[in-house]
């Protein structure tokens, strides 16, 4: 009873320290999330001078309009989603950088990096391709078969799930072998390869399709970069040695770097 008591307690403090990132990122997405699904109308602003157009011409206007409506709501879609995902990733930095002193004052705010990693893998999970169902007509399997990027995106939802439930259970406690110390930096590196081989569709249409794709290629290229240096220091942070202690502070440094990128983001 005693355990179960605990673990109720411990489950209350997780959703305590997630509500607010919570709330921000409802905020956030709601308005977002609407933009992403309008589409212009086709209007004919000439009057019925529009009429005396050929069909075949009429027919390619329209569908060229309707591109690029879609070409602008997966952009909108794309840039939010980084954006979102860098806020967390600075929340999970300046409370894991600042833990000690959170600590003293509120006891719950040692979850809350780690249920910053959880919301991200849920949204990331549920709402980084809204042309699956519920949201589009595409069946998860289907896409996971056929297009490389939605497998990319379910497969950091799925680390970034991984990460927040073992941080989750280093943190209060329960998990205390000595692999789950490592499978942070691990997961960090392995996100920072997959990212170096990332297909971004988004880019591939329009007239200036071949510069968006270098321009993200190179934010991609960024993005690695921070997030093999956070692998790279969490896992010295957790060596056995004198210095220790600086890494310990860099990696979330690093982190909160990551997310700073991640909000500049743009396509």
């Amino acid at each position: 009873m005693s355990s179960i008591r605990r673990c109720d307690s411990c489950w209350r403090s997780v959703c305590v320290a997630a509500l607010p990132p919570l709330i921000l990122s409802v905020i956030l997405f709601l308005p977002a999330s609407a933009r992403s699904q309008q589409q212009p109308m086709d209007m004919d602003h000439s009057g019925h001078a529009g009429m005396s157009m050929p069909m075949d011409q009429t027919a390619d206007a329209a569908a060229q309009a309707r591109l690029q409506a879609k070409i602008l709501a997966d952009k909108r879609e794309s840039e939010f989603n980084h954006h979102l995902a860098g806020f967390f990733v600075i929340v999970a930095g300046i409370f894991m950088l600042f833990q000690g002193e959170f600590e003293k004052r509120w006891t719950t705010t040692k979850y809350v990096w780690p249920a910053s990693f959880l919301l991200s893998g849920v949204f990331l999970l549920v709402w980084s391709d809204t042309e699956l169902w519920p949201f589009g007509h595409r069946q998860w399997l289907e896409a996971l078969q056929n297009n490389r990027e939605v497998l990319q995106h379910k497969t950091y939802a799925v680390l970034l799930l991984a990460l927040g439930i073992i941080e989750l259970l280093r943190t209060n406690g329960r998990l205390k072998a000595a692999w789950s110390s490592w499978v942070f930096p691990l997961a960090a590196v392995s996100g920072s390869v997959l990212l170096l081989f990332h297909q971004h569709e988004g880019g591939m249409h329009g007239p200036h399709h071949m510069a968006v794709m270098e321009h993200i290629k190179s934010e991609h290229l960024s993005f690695a970069l921070a997030g093999f240096g956070i692998g790279l220091s969490k896992g010295l942070s957790e060596a056995r040695a004198s210095w220790r202690g600086i890494f310990a502070r860099l990696w979330p440094l690093l982190m909160m770097v990551l997310g700073v990128l991640l909000l500049f983001y743009r396509e």
